[in-house]
């Protein structure tokens, strides 16, 4: 499915930034089921510093600095992709039972196994995620389990959590956006020995004819990116909306948590108060 994103961030200030710093993770992945046909980033002010570089896990990082007075902030990432279906292959993977998995983990998924800053690790939390996994199960089988059972015992509520809200807490209230059911899910996954990382990306806002809408589109997404056991692989599950990942998900960067992979953060001197809209689109576009 060939797709068009535009993702707009604006920041307007109550006095003028002095100056911005900033750090963006904006740019799709190059991926064996991803093509980035084009992508342009528009920033005003224009940067007097913009400069580009892969982090630790080899997302695509865009940083500029803006060093003169500046009432507002706009940054407008345009990009044209194509998304491979991979649900089916994903499926049809051999199964290796999560204990397998959980000791080859070790060796070839060892950044994605323990806590970090937004995401730890509780007895509470092994518990719940242990129903989904009993002794012989296949890792994958398991992973798609506990991806239905948080997509039917939380509900998505944009107004129940921030991005400082802490697990513990997503788990009591039993609700939240996609940000938190990712984490949820990767502590889940982490707690049993099992390698998890976290996915930002974005959803196709409205599907074709036939498919249902996903919850979550018209905004950055997230979601999870699960070790199989050599064989099985990496898989990309979604709790938020209950399936395997597939054509209608856009890949951005990947890593620990969304503090690795923050779509847009810096520091700034100055502004005052700030007032943030953040509007995200995508749409299919004729192959």
């Amino acid at each position: 499915m060939r797709l068009q994103v535009e993702h707009e961030t604006h920041y307007q200030y109550s006095s003028p930034v002095l100056l911005s710093q900033q750090l963006l993770h904006l740019s799709p992945r190059a991926l064996a089921w991803q093509r980035c046909h084009a992508h342009r980033l528009q920033i005003e002010p224009v940067p007097g510093e913009l400069g580009e570089r892969d982090d630790f896990f080899g997302n695509a990082v865009t940083q500029f600095l803006i060093a003169a007075p500046h009432p507002e902030l706009r940054v407008h990432a345009s990009t044209t992709v194509s998304v491979a279906p991979r649900e089916r292959e994903a499926l049809a993977r051999p199964r290796v039972p999560w204990e397998e998995a959980r000791e080859q983990a070790r060796s070839h998924a060892a950044a994605f196994l323990h806590e970090s800053p937004h995401v730890e690790t509780w007895r509470e939390l092994a518990q719940f995620a242990a129903q989904s996994f009993p002794a012989g199960r296949a890792a994958l089988d398991g992973a798609v389990d506990l991806a239905r059972r948080i997509h039917a015992d939380f509900e998505f509520d944009r107004k129940a959590t921030s991005v400082s809200t802490p697990l513990r807490e997503v788990m009591k209230k039993r609700r939240g956006v996609c940000q938190d059911f990712a984490h949820l899910m990767i502590g889940a996954l982490r707690s049993l020995g099992l390698a998890a990382s976290y996915v930002s990306g974005y959803l196709l806002t409205e599907p074709p004819p036939g498919r249902a809408r996903l919850i979550g589109a018209d905004a950055s997404h997230a979601w999870v990116s699960v070790y199989c056991g050599a064989g099985g692989g990496w898989v990309d599950l979604d709790p938020t909306n209950d399936c395997v990942v597939d054509d209608e998900h856009v890949t951005l960067a990947w890593g620990r948590d969304f503090g690795d992979v923050t779509p847009m953060r810096g520091v700034i001197l100055g502004g005052g108060g700030q007032e943030l809209e953040v509007r995200v689109t995508v749409t299919p576009l004729a192959e």
